[in-house]
């Protein structure tokens, strides 16, 4: 929280995106009796995931156990999980008249399992660590409701925009409330901070960004209290920055496509940043991981507001060893660090 806050701290704190994931044995003797779904609205095994991922890692915050998408059946999507292939829209938005079956979420209760999870975790948490919460940013959800999945060119989404674009806003507005109320909720609920991820936005370019995603990431922002500090976490197009940083945010989440050093000396030093190791650096031997989280800390160069990530999420297959040496010697390294700033 110091860290988000551009103050200065006595290590260099550390969170890793999914950090409760399928890397982790833990999580798996947990994920093989129920289907993510259940695992996601059952708030007992969504707890115990998180706090036990924190606690494990050895990790600055735990970030609630949920996923984006199950927002999308609140506004009128038909959203399942199919094993091999991730998240299915069945019902994805295609044509200007698929307008009149989405709704703005009119009861944000009916997500109350994320809710519950959060107080079960907040009770449980040492005082000192901050929950984080999350939610899609509103391109990448609505990218998932028109392509019905994952998609490589975005097709369908980039048809919708460029023909419809009074559609598109339409679409754009009502996930924007509906995300404003989710978030809002987790706030109220126990979260100290919230991350917005906009994974898909990359595939745009900088006009489309500013055209067609910037106002309405800009307004869900806008929307959270102004004292609660907000990640904004953009990934896949470094010439996006200017306009991820335009949008809002006390933090800026950066991937590993970016030089931190120029980027944070081109955002301004009063802006907190986050990342930005390459994940696959995980699948490292120690000394090779070592070297390249220290070169992601020499970027940073100790300045207050470095919140040291990965620039995405951890994969399958990643030691969970290697996780918690990472989270070790960051800690160490920073420390080191901080004590040369006094």
């Amino acid at each position: 929280m110091k860290a988000a806050r551009c103050e200065p701290t006595d290590t260099t704190p550390i969170w890793l995106m999914r950090q409760a994931g399928r890397y982790m044995p833990e999580y798996m003797a947990v994920r093989n009796k129920v289907t993510f779904l259940e695992l996601c609205k059952t708030p007992e095994l969504a707890a115990q995931v998180t706090l036990e991922a924190r606690e494990i890692l050895g990790v600055d915050a735990a970030i609630l156990f949920a996923d984006l998408l199950p927002i999308l059946q609140l506004v009128g999507f038909d959203l399942t999980y199919e094993k091999g292939e991730g998240p299915q829209i069945h019902n994805p938005f295609r044509e200007p008249a698929d307008l009149k079956r989405i709704q703005r979420v009119q009861n944000i209760d009916d997500l109350g399992y994320v809710f519950d999870a959060i107080q079960l975790i907040r009770k449980q948490l040492p005082p000192d660590i901050p929950l984080l919460g999350f939610a899609g940013a509103p391109f990448t959800l609505a990218s998932y409701a028109i392509e019905g999945g994952g998609s490589r060119n975005y097709l369908d989404t980039k048809r919708i925009m460029y023909s419809h674009p009074e559609v598109w806003d339409e679409l754009m507005n009502t996930l924007v409330d509906s995300v404003s109320g989710y978030l809002n909720r987790q706030l109220e609920m126990g979260c100290q901070a919230v991350q917005i991820f906009d994974s898909w936005a990359g595939c745009l370019s900088p006009d489309d960004y500013r055209h067609f995603a910037f106002p309405y990431t800009k307004r869900l922002i806008s929307s959270l209290p102004a004292d609660t500090p907000v990640i904004n976490f953009l990934t896949g197009n470094p010439a996006l920055l200017p306009l991820q940083v335009a949008a809002g945010g006390t933090v800026q989440g950066l991937d590993w496509r970016v030089d931190m050093a120029e980027a944070w000396k081109s955002m301004g030093y009063h802006q907190a940043v986050q990342g930005n190791l390459d994940p696959a650096s995980l699948f490292c031997e120690f000394d090779v991981l070592k070297e390249k989280a220290q070169d992601v800390l020499d970027k940073a160069a100790g300045r207050p507001g470095h919140i040291f990530n990965l620039g995405h999420g951890i994969m399958p297959g990643v030691n969970p060893q290697n996780a918690i040496d990472l989270v070790k010697f960051v800690h160490e390294a920073g420390a080191q660090i901080a004590e040369t700033q006094i």
